[in-house]
């Protein structure tokens, strides 16, 4: 076993995030993921920008690393080659609406009784029950219904978005943790496989790090802006040339008084507990912001403030971070190079190993590009049965 996953192969019928970035990692960590795209379009995410000459950014961010396929399973050869190819198969990923991969002829029942060492990851808005699981739903809609969306913005100001899918990767992180322990759970337990219902509604509402046991005790948890609604000092503050991140805990106060060359603030009733500087966070703010604009700039705050030990970052902004030294050293961001795209930045896999990774993948799958490979090694098909197939329109490929 050379590398953490080698040997496992993934069916993925993932499309768009939440799914595509769950098996993206899987390749990564050294399965061989066979995408599977459904004729004749594809993966929708292939018309997401950035979109040049057909190809698309996006999708190429949360695929490469993949085998393609491109197959039409409403015909009953399709259906019998995915069914052929999900028997050799050792996890199996889908993300549509709870029932569509039955309707699909596709559904647990069919494919464990198919492969009974399988396991099949179900990923889903709402999940797979529940009164909610038939709506159609994405990232933001289980924000919403999770009660984080409430917890974003300005108090006096309607919610807001945030403007990354956090919902998604997180997702298909719970879900890349939960095939992990079911393939760990099935080396011991008699090569059994098993049905993993995840959902991003379960994952946002788990992100709540306090507002839930507020809630229930009586409390009422309120989206506070900039700053954050129980811990003080802990939010954005603004310095000369740009914005800050303090996030201080209760024993770190003193350091942070020490910083401001106000060593009297430790003592000061208005501030000698988290209690007290919520209850003067304007105050605490405005003294702050006032230390932060005697300064010449941002730089000089964040080199006083660390250092005292202050826990404190500056705001970057995307094409900051980029572009900073700690993320280029660490591998965390990861250039591609595209024929057409040219080259560009993604995010990297965030796992880390002291060995037993692959080599990084770069490349993302054209549209049912490796109809043949995929089919002969894992079917046994000739060139006469898979040039029959592409006659018949069972399978399909494309340009992008």
């Amino acid at each position: 076993m050379k590398h953490i996953l080698s040997g496992i192969v993934v069916v993925d019928f993932s499309q768009v995030i939440a799914g595509p970035a769950c098996t993206r990692l899987m390749a990564e960590l050294g399965a061989e993921v066979i995408k599977v795209e459904l004729a004749p379009t594809g993966d929708p995410s292939r018309m997401l920008p950035t979109l040049r000459e057909g190809f698309s950014g996006y999708y190429i961010q949360h695929n490469h690393g993949k085998k393609g396929i491109c197959i039409d399973p409403r015909q009953p050869e399709g259906l019998a080659l995915l069914k052929d190819l999900i028997a050799k198969a050792d996890v199996m990923v889908e993300n549509f609406s709870p029932g569509a991969i039955a309707r699909l002829g596709l559904g647990w029942n069919v494919v464990h009784a198919l492969n009974p060492s399988l396991i099949m990851c179900s990923i889903s808005a709402f999940g797979q029950e529940g009164p909610l699981r038939a709506l159609p739903g994405y990232d933001y809609i289980a924000q919403a219904y999770a009660g984080v969306t409430s917890m974003i913005g300005e108090a006096d100001a309607p919610p807001a978005l945030a403007g990354l899918a956090m919902g998604d990767i997180g997702t298909a992180m719970t879900a890349l943790a939960t095939i992990n322990g079911a393939l760990f759970w099935r080396s011991r337990n008699g090569n059994k496989g098993q049905f993993l219902d995840i959902s991003l509604l379960d994952y946002y509402f788990y992100c709540h790090e306090l507002n839930v046991e507020v809630a229930s005790t009586g409390g009422h948890p309120m989206r506070n802006g900039s700053h954050h609604g129980a811990v003080a000092p802990m939010g954005i503050y603004r310095a000369r040339g740009g914005f800050i991140m303090i996030v201080l805990l209760e024993h770190q106060w003193p350091q942070l008084c020490q910083a401001l060359g106000q060593a009297e603030l430790v003592d000061d009733p208005r501030f000698v507990s988290n209690q007290n500087r919520l209850d003067n966070v304007d105050q605490l703010t405005a003294i702050i912001e006032s230390w932060l604009q005697s300064l010449p700039d941002l730089e000089t705050a964040l080199a006083k403030l660390e250092e005292d030990r202050v826990p404190v970052a500056p705001i970057l902004t995307v094409e900051q971070a980029i572009k900073h030294p700690h993320l280029i050293e660490r591998g965390t961001v990861k250039e591609l190079s595209h024929p057409v795209l040219g080259d560009f930045i993604v995010p990297a896999n965030p796992l880390r190993y002291s060995e037993g990774l692959p080599p990084p993948p770069t490349k993302a799958p054209m549209l049912g590009e490796d109809n043949h490979a995929v089919l002969r090694q894992h079917l046994g098909l000739d060139d006469d049965r898979l040039a029959e197939l592409e006659s018949a329109g069972v399978l399909v490929a494309g340009k992008s």
